[in-house]
């Protein structure tokens, strides 16, 4: 068994997503067995709440940094014998200290087609508002393996989606989260959970 820990701040849509997909047996021998939430606030807790996962928070405001939110998080991981971490719509940017203990063991989700608008400041809505101020006729989603420097992990999945004329950066965003994120995000973690994932460099090896 893979114990997965899920990493969020808000709705938790995709956290919900990787719920309803281990309720049907599609995330192999993983288990999510912790959720942990940088805000009390996040509805993603509840939606853990109901699914019987246990909750916890690990709050910015708590911490004079960075660097000391992201050694608790690390700790609390350990301690829960955490294998893969993924990261669904969690806000704050993780330091190295998380990455040197979960070497290609940590999954993001980001909504867009990297390397198109991703990095600092790309986030939620944003993304898809320079998506749209770009002009750009397809957009999508991207699941990768996390590393030091901000959305720029090896990738493991991506999925092209239409950007219509008359999109607004909250229908492109619901369209990406259905089409995409949804579908992407329980797919990667199920291969890696079977172990058919492999990182030479900055490629990914889908094994069959």
């Amino acid at each position: 068994m893979t114990r997965i820990a899920v990493l969020v701040s808000g709705g938790g849509t995709n956290l919900q997503a990787l719920i309803d997909a281990e309720a049907r047996g599609a995330l192999g021998p993983g288990k999510i067995a912790a959720v942990l939430s940088s805000s009390p606030e996040a509805y993603a807790l509840e939606r853990a709440r109901a699914a019987g996962i246990p909750g916890c928070v690990v709050s910015r405001r708590d911490y004079d940094s960075n660097r000391a939110m992201t050694r608790a998080i690390t700790e609390r991981l350990r301690a829960l014998e955490i294998d893969l971490v993924v990261l669904a719509g969690f806000l704050y940017v993780l330091t190295p200290e998380l990455i040197e203990a979960y070497p290609n063991a940590i999954i993001n989700v980001h909504p867009a087609l990297i390397p198109s608008f991703c990095g600092e400041g790309c986030y939620g809505l944003h993304v898809h508002e320079k998506a749209l101020a770009y002009g750009v006729k397809v957009s999508g989603a991207t699941v990768h393996f996390v590393n030091e420097q901000c959305d720029g992990g090896p990738i493991i999945l991506q999925k092209a989606v239409p950007v219509e004329e008359d999109d607004t950066p909250q229908t492109l965003q619901r369209r990406i989260m259905e089409q995409a994120e949804w579908q992407l995000l329980p797919e990667a973690v199920r291969l890696f959970c079977e172990g058919r994932l492999s990182v030479t460099g900055r490629r990914v090896t889908i094994h069959p």
